[in-house]
């Protein structure tokens, strides 16, 4: 059983990188990255909390514990992720200190 979620997680991941890697060709936004990486870090440890209160509900506190475990973890790992700074791409109105040179009128010699 531990297998076959590892490999579905290997393909969640493979197939998020595609999708990542399609949709920013050209420039990577760790921006965008960060932020699915998150989606995905909750989404787990919201799946392995779930399993388990299955398996304390059946009474099976060694795999209950093992899941709950696994949860704290993508927790721990969820912290981590939101705590690195990632500057935001800079947008097209902020001015840099020496744009403002060259928002003069254009200069043509006679």
């Amino acid at each position: 059983m531990a297998k076959l979620h590892d490999m579905r997680l290997k393909l969640l991941i493979q197939q998020e990188h595609e999708r990542i890697s399609k949709s920013q060709p050209n420039d990577l936004d760790l921006s965008i990255v960060q932020a699915r990486c998150l989606c995905w870090l909750s989404l787990l440890a919201e799946a392995h909390e779930d399993q388990a209160n299955d398996a304390e509900k059946r009474g099976d506190a060694e795999q209950a514990m093992g899941w709950f475990a696994d949860s704290m973890r993508l927790r721990d790992v969820i912290n981590l992720v939101t705590s690195i700074e990632i500057p935001l791409p800079d947008s097209p109105d902020s001015l840099d200190e020496n744009d403002e040179l060259f928002d003069g009128p254009t200069i043509v010699p006679k």
